[in-house]
């Protein structure tokens, strides 16, 4: 008898445990994406936990910054996109060619530029503020002569503000045009004036507040902006991608020309890309919106958080 009880809660608890085995195989799936989609991105590591205490937190824990930067697919087009039209700026783009390691290091730079978004995004104000002293400290030493025997120095106010509406103009962009939630006009306010107390503790001079003062500053850059040489050779690397598999490859072209699609008709003329024709760009929009789900599966964006105390 004790050995039928046995046999029978043996098929009972076989019948309970093949259920959840299966029903853990989609988590297991996603945790593998998850990870191969991090590494391919050059996060090789997890982020550390955001700080959700309002009074010690650089930024709003129920900021716009956090909803934004917390969706992996629009972040990585955005990246790209904000790449290409930093390029254009010729002092910037010679600090980049004579002090990074960009061809060498591809995914340790991306690293560090996620950290540093992360930290100031979703850390304590200690965290984001020791990140911002250490980009000020690396941005001293990077000094030179530009092509056109212009000095230039990556601590001055005027290249930093370039490189931050440059960089805020881009990431809003792909995400009111690739991000899983919709924007109000005064979220993306809101989203510019985030992104302003970074700049300004960067260093960076005057920092748009509002959508219509980035746009402003924006434009106020054009007659400083060229293709340098050093610029060629960074887009030509930027778009043709770091290898890897076909599916990868392909994954990376349409991230490459969505971050195109994100950009002002005279930053591509200035690049040297031709603008795609409307049915390509429809196509590839509905194309990107799949590679985004698909990311988001995997990825999952963060969640907005309401503040309290």
């Amino acid at each position: 008898m004790k050995g039928a009880l046995d046999f029978s809660r043996g098929i009972a608890e076989e019948d309970v445990a093949v259920p959840n085995l299966i029903a853990q195989i989609p988590h297991r799936i996603r945790a593998r994406a998850n990870e191969s989609i991090r590494n391919a991105a050059g996060l090789t590591h997890e982020p550390p936990p955001a700080c959700l205490d309002p009074v010690e937190s650089y930024q709003p824990v129920d900021g716009v910054a956090r909803l934004v930067h917390g969706d992996l697919a629009a972040m990585l087009i955005g990246g790209i996109g904000s790449l290409f039209l930093e390029m254009l700026h010729p002092y910037s783009m010679a600090g980049v060619a004579q002090h990074s390691r960009y061809r060498e290091d591809t995914l340790g730079r991306v690293l560090q530029t996620a950290n540093f978004i992360g930290d100031t995004t979703y850390g304590s104000r200690a965290a984001a503020y020791a990140s911002i002293e250490r980009v000020k400290a690396i941005h001293v030493a990077v000094r030179g002569v530009a092509d056109d025997g212009v000095a230039y120095e990556a601590s001055d106010p005027h290249l930093l503000s370039w490189v931050h509406v440059a960089g805020t103009t881009v990431f809003l962009q792909s995400y009111l045009r690739f991000g899983p939630h919709r924007l109000s006009p005064e979220q993306a306010d809101q989203y510019v004036m985030e992104m302003a107390k970074v700049a300004s503790d960067l260093g960076g001079e005057t920092p748009p507040t509002t959508v219509n003062e980035l746009h402003r500053q924006l434009g106020a850059f054009r007659p400083e902006l060229r293709l340098s040489a050093d610029g060629v050779e960074a887009r030509d690397f930027l778009a043709a991608g770091v290898g890897g598999g076909f599916v990868q490859r392909f994954a990376y072209r349409l991230l490459v020309e969505s971050a195109y699609d994100l950009l002002p008709r005279w930053a591509l003329e200035l690049l040297g890309v031709a603008q795609r024709p409307r049915w390509q760009q429809f196509a590839m929009r509905h194309a990107t919106g799949v590679l985004n789900t698909l990311l988001r599966v995997a990825v999952p964006p963060t969640k907005p958080v309401t503040a309290s105390m």
